[in-house]
């Protein structure tokens, strides 16, 4: 179980949450019901790994917002930044599943969460925070949630809050020029950037990923964690190259894996891990996520990844000997 959420959270995260429907199977007309929203997932992510985490959105005051509310509690995400809007809907997703990849389909438009302002920001919580978690969703929503995220990061740096940044690009959002742009710049402000390598490629029509990773560097984000997916983890942390393989596992789904690194890599990084101590057992925590199905079920606690770990170096060393 997630402890319980304290008066001033470690990490924060700003966005917008949804309720996700995943396809079970490519031919199956069944959904399973669950939860979705990236920087709800980090939240939950960070919450699972024994952090104290809070959310900062807004739900529509609907079915929809009371599942989401429901899911922090029992969760352990703090709930005390979450605003209702009468006058607007919870935000939707459909998870569908190809040979291709997974395809999402989103009722998003006017959502509560897109309809936020800074005005409505919670500035004392972010200067008490150790680290503020934003995502450039966030900023593609609409333009007073860009601004809400500017005003977030911009109160973040002021007081020495930590700023986490992953670019997860959807292009349904907008223009792939924007998104370009909006990354670079944000990121100049991160202390630690999360783009996957396929995000990164998509902005820049880079080829490879020492080519991505140099272009991450030369935003001037302080460290820079690129995700590979099924090749592991390349990353520069104080100007040094780390590289992590991937850990093989039964994949079948990897929705919200990538929001699964990010909250276990704060949590750990709150826990006064070492940078890659937090991101090695990210890592092996993302792996894990993937096999089952939606964003928040198959999120792993601390004491399954250690477990997992363990498991696996027994193996190792049975071999072995």
């Amino acid at each position: 179980m997630s402890q319980t959420p304290t008066a001033t959270p470690q990490v924060l995260t700003l966005g917008e949450p949804l309720v996700e429907f995943n396809q079970t199977s490519p031919s199956s007309q069944q959904y399973l019901q669950g939860f979705g929203g990236d920087v709800s997932t980090v939240a939950i992510a960070a919450a699972r790994f024994e952090c104290s985490a809070a959310i900062i959105t807004a739900i529509g005051n609907d079915p929809f917002g009371d599942l989401l509310r429901d899911l922090w509690q029992r969760e352990g995400v703090a709930t005390s930044f979450v605003m209702r809007d009468a006058n607007a809907h919870t935000g939707v997703y459909f998870v569908s599943h190809t040979d291709a990849g997974h395809r999402f389909s989103y009722l998003r438009s006017g959502s509560a969460a897109s309809r936020i302002t800074p005005e409505q920001l919670p500035t004392d919580a972010i200067r008490a925070a150790r680290w503020l978690h934003v995502s450039a969703i966030s900023q593609a929503i609409s333009a007073s949630s860009h601004d809400t995220v500017s005003a977030a990061i911009a109160t973040a740096k002021a007081a020495g809050t930590h700023i986490s940044y992953d670019p997860n690009l959807r292009l349904a959002l907008w223009p792939v020029e924007r998104a370009r742009e909006t990354t670079r710049s944000t990121a100049a402000h991160a202390d630690l950037f999360l783009p996957s390598l396929e995000d990164i490629l998509t902005l820049t029509g880079l080829g490879s990923a020492e080519e991505a990773l140099q272009w991450c560097i030369d935003t001037g984000a302080r460290q820079i964690i690129l995700k590979l997916g099924d090749r592991g983890v390349l990353a520069s942390i104080a100007g040094e190259r780390v590289t992590l393989a991937p850990h093989r596992v039964d994949r079948v789904d990897a929705t919200g894996a990538g929001d699964c690194f990010a909250g276990t890599l704060l949590a750990g990084l709150c826990a006064g891990e070492s940078i890659t101590s937090a991101i090695s057992t990210a890592n092996a925590a993302a792996a894990l996520s993937t096999t089952g199905f939606g964003a928040v079920a198959p999120l792993p606690t601390r004491a399954e990844v250690q477990h997992w770990l363990s498991s696996r170096q027994k193996e190792v060393s049975d071999v072995i000997h």
